[in-house]
């Protein structure tokens, strides 16, 4: 007896990045009929790229791979310091050679996301996707043909794109998408925004040799902890990196950028390359939320309930499109996970936001788990917290010329409780040193957790648990 299906599928999901991938195999590998659409609408300079999303495409992956390139060159320096000889401390460094790295890197990732799709029994559509109701689905082909399909449920996970500036030609300025696949070296760059994104390419970009200036409206990492911004700031000044603060662009004409700096004067300077960095918004807009009601926030962000169900009852979200939600790869893969578990296997377990570990990619990496001292204060008052520092020298410094009062730590810790709230951590190999500290502060390790705890020696992540002096 044939079965027949009342949907085209069981579950549609919106977006081939990390959330949707993880979401459409589990559940493909629960016996669901499952389909994926991906599709990337080309940058104002017209880069698109394959299935795998941000982070395999115009993110993590190869803003870490030239974050590396940058830092080995960083190395070369030092190399001679320690009996290595014939080192050209002063060699150039080939641009293109390094983007096709990245980029055959990608296009292998691309293909094995495809073939795990495939394995997993997913099917996937090179399709832009819309919702036209609430079970039904447009398609639209990269020749603009149209069809529509059916599914049950639906999950959304479009991901986010760079925030272009309001008032300034997009075609006079490039973004994260299109700068790791540049084959033209950026020459003198100037990166406007003071976000996460902003510093690592600014990093990287003068760790492999270019002249490099950030523009900043207001504040650098706003949403991280300010001492350690500055810190990630003050580093990069050193090595190199002119910042221009409490200043805004006006105008950009050809390569020559306009800006106004907190005075009101007015400045301009030329430059090779000019990267828009401010921020990025939900990539919601050819959706069709209109269409079924879904609610959004005013950063066209898709508003969702605790088990990322919308508005809409059998419409769904998770990632970086979703609403007061952190903005990183490995939460979008276990909400996507989670989400599943819910809908097919009857569990009510929900994502856990709090106490995610992350790091910001800068010349001198920052990582950091809760709260930052100034939400900390804001929560519990200055009066019930010690915080815990400790300035140190990594022992590979020490063939280095590297400033050695740049590296710390800060532990938040409550006074009542003695549970620690806030880790911050400043130095080489940040993700490295931070990712077993979040196993323990999710337990709830206290500061006496710490002080019992025998360090690594010689080692930085050591320092996170000898820490004896407090404010």
């Amino acid at each position: 007896m044939k079965v027949m299906f009342r949907y085209s599928y069981d579950l549609f999901v919106i977006g081939g990045g990390s959330g949707g991938l993880a979401s459409s195999k589990a559940a493909a590998q629960l016996g669901k009929k499952v389909a994926v659409a991906d599709f990337v609408v080309p940058s104002p300079h017209g880069q698109t790229w394959g299935v795998g999303g941000t982070c395999v495409n115009v993110g993590c992956i190869p803003k870490k791979m030239f974050h590396i390139a940058a830092q080995l060159g960083d190395y070369r320096k030092d190399q001679g310091k320690v009996g290595w000889s014939k080192i050209e401390e002063n060699g150039s460094h080939d641009w293109n050679k390094l983007v096709q790295v990245v980029s055959n890197l990608i296009q292998r990732l691309n293909k094995m996301h495809e073939n795990n799709l495939k394995i997993a029994g997913v099917e996937y559509i090179n399709s832009l996707a819309k919702l036209i109701n609430p079970n039904t689905i447009e398609l639209t082909d990269q020749k603009g043909q149209k069809s529509r399909v059916t599914a049950e449920k639906i999950i959304v996970s479009v991901g986010a794109r760079p925030k272009l500036y309001e008032g300034l030609d997009p075609q006079s300025y490039i973004t994260s998408d299109d700068l790791f696949w540049m084959r033209k070296p950026p020459g003198k760059s100037l990166i406007i925004g003071g976000s996460y994104v902003a510093l690592e390419c600014a990093g990287f970009l003068n760790g492999l040799g270019y002249n490099t200036s950030v523009l900043v409206r207001s504040k650098l990492l706003r949403k991280f902890d300010q001492q350690y911004a500055q810190f990630v700031g003050q580093f990069m000044s050193e090595q190199g990196v002119k910042f221009h603060y409490r200043c805004t662009p006006s105008k950009i004409e050809g390569k020559t950028v306009t800006w106004q700096d907190k005075n009101g004067k007015e400045n301009q300077e030329k430059f090779d390359t000019i990267l828009m960095a401010i921020s990025r918004q939900a990539n919601t807009q050819h959706l069709g939320l209109e269409n079924v009601g879904i609610q959004i926030d005013s950063d066209q962000k898709i508003i969702v309930d605790k088990y990322d169900q919308t508005n809409c009852p059998n419409i769904y979200a998770v990632g970086d499109c979703v609403s007061g939600k952190l903005e990183l790869t490995p939460t979008a893969i276990m909400a996507g996970r989670k989400l599943i578990r819910r809908l097919y296997q009857g569990s009510q377990e929900i994502m856990d936001y709090k106490d995610v570990a992350t790091t910001i990619f800068t010349p001198l990496e920052y990582s950091c788990i809760g709260l930052s001292e100034e939400k900390a204060i804001e929560l519990y008052g200055r009066d019930n917290l010690k915080i815990f520092e400790n300035v140190f020298k990594p022992v590979t410094w020490n063939i280095s010329a590297r400033n050695p009062s740049i590296c710390q730590g800060k532990l938040i810790v409550r006074k009542d409780t003695d549970q620690i709230i806030g880790f911050h951590y400043i130095g080489p190999e940040a993700a490295e040193v931070t990712q077993g500290f979040a196993v323990a502060i999710r337990m709830g390790a206290t500061k006496s957790d710490f002080d019992s705890t025998v360090g690594i020696h010689p080692s930085a992540a050591e320092e996170m648990v000898q820490m004896k002096k407090f404010r």
